[in-house]
């Protein structure tokens, strides 16, 4: 009797778990909706629009190489759980997405699901790609299909251990963090903002690097209704900064202007272009329309900053004497571009005084720049002719430790000190940068 009664007890709990089951195997594996079932035409135009949306969205920076095919994939990324490689995206048909219609390109780049049903890491950056118009899905097919070589280059798998490297779960974390429409003009704005809007949010994914993530690594805002959104990162051994209207630590004392000349050219009076944002300069920005670049430029400028945690707003104070170590190294290894007063030489040598990384609490951008110099910027093809040096084998950690602590506290800075652990500590998790340009190439 009491064997039957089990059974039956098992039975009625077997019902709804298999039921649960199977709802969970149909969600995980299941297809997004896509508008484009059927072929389209492609001509020239189409090709080179979606040229330019590739642009937009810097897709070279990621899955290319120096020297190699473009979109051949094969660059590592980092994660916490292990490495990851960017993929083949020629239209080759074995390795690349050659056999992808429309409406697999569209559900890989918009909602981060291969053909199949494979979710896709959120490394790729579909969370933003997801508010790309039709027009633009349609235009960056025609040129992955048609625009760029194909390459026979084998993907390179990840190397995340089983079983963090099951892909269902990320149809779960989707459900959560990543939004499922394309952008949709706020009708209480102007055109020229809701450009800057839909590219900053959209193919720009400014956002991946510029906005802080949560506990489930994902972005803690998508667009200007969340205060987190845009407010600044680490990154990578960076510090993104604020893209908001914080004084100390964003783009409050930029114009739009400003802003123009430092993603078209790679500097302005406040700041030149240094770490991950060389690549985007390098790969994306500086080929942007001067329309689109407006359009960030006041979209940027709408977004209010946070005085109770940018602090009170920098003014420059001249240096008093200081005869200290960091004064000392500063005076010998940098004035000479810097300046002794902390100016610069704009808007070739930045200044320090009142610049980002001098007055972010974070002090990982200027450890790492200080440690390993800057890429080479490359504007119009050509190579600048300036670059920070690294100096790692120059200086000890407790020496730059020193000489950034002293420019973190100088000239009205307030970033306060740099500890030698900190730099001790990047020292051995980052490498030199590039004395040579990096250029990769879209065809």
């Amino acid at each position: 009797m009491n064997n039957r009664r089990f059974v039956r007890t098992a039975g009625w709990l077997a019902l709804p778990c298999l039921v649960a089951a199977g709802v969970l195997a149909w969600y995980v594996t299941r297809q997004p909706a896509s508008p484009f079932e059927q072929a389209q035409s492609v001509d020239a135009a189409l090709v080179s629009r979606g040229e330019y949306v590739a642009r937009l969205s810097d897709c070279v920076a990621c899955h290319s190489l120096p020297g190699k095919t473009p979109f051949a994939g094969g660059l590592e990324m980092a994660t916490p759980l292990g490495a990851i490689h960017a993929t083949n995206i020629t239209p080759d048909r074995e390795h690349g997405i050659g056999a992808y219609s429309l409406a697999d390109f569209d559900r890989a780049v918009r909602h981060g699901v291969a053909p199949g049903g494979r979710r896709l890491y959120p490394a790729m950056p579909y969370p933003s790609y997801v508010k790309l118009s039709d027009d633009d899905i349609r235009a960056l097919y025609a040129f992955f299909m048609k625009g760029v070589q194909p390459a026979s280059e084998p993907n390179i798998p990840s190397s995340i251990p089983w079983p963090l490297n099951l892909r269902w779960p990320i149809a779960m974390w989707n459900g959560v963090f990543a939004p499922s429409e394309p952008y949709a003009a706020k009708s209480d704005q102007d055109p020229l903002w809701n450009r800057g809007a839909y590219i900053v949010q959209g193919p720009g994914h400014c956002g991946s690097c510029h906005t802080p993530r949560g506990l489930a690594f994902n972005e803690k805002a998508l667009d200007e209704s969340g205060k987190p959104y845009l407010a600044g990162a680490l990154l990578d051994g960076w510090y993104a900064p604020s893209l908001r209207q914080d004084p100390n630590t964003g783009l409050g004392r930029w114009t739009e202007p400003q802003i123009v000349q430092f993603l078209k050219t790679g500097r302005n009076q406040h700041a030149v272009v240094f770490g991950s944002m060389t690549e985007a300069f390098n790969n994306s920005t500086q080929f942007m329309a001067d329309d689109d670049l407006a359009a960030i430029a006041r979209y940027l400028k709408s977004l209010p900053g946070d005085p109770q945690r940018d602090g009170t707003p920098w003014h420059y104070q001249t240096a008093a004497a200081d005869t200290g170590p960091g004064a000392h190294t500063y005076a010998t290894r940098c004035a000479s571009c810097h300046g002794l007063d902390g100016k610069g030489q704009p808007e070739w040598m930045p200044p320090l005084a009142g610049a980002t990384s001098a007055l972010a609490k974070e002090s990982a951008s200027a450890i790492n720049i200080t440690l390993n110099g800057s890429q080479r910027v490359v504007t119009a093809g050509v190579p600048d002719a300036y670059r920070m040096p690294a100096f790692r084998e120059q200086l000890s950690d407790q020496e730059i430790a020193e000489v950034l602590s002293y420019v973190r506290n100088t000239w009205g800075n307030n970033g306060g000190a740099v500890d030698a652990q900190a730099v001790g500590k990047l020292r051995g998790h980052t490498d030199p940068a590039s004395s040579s340009p990096i250029i990769l190439h879209m065809r």
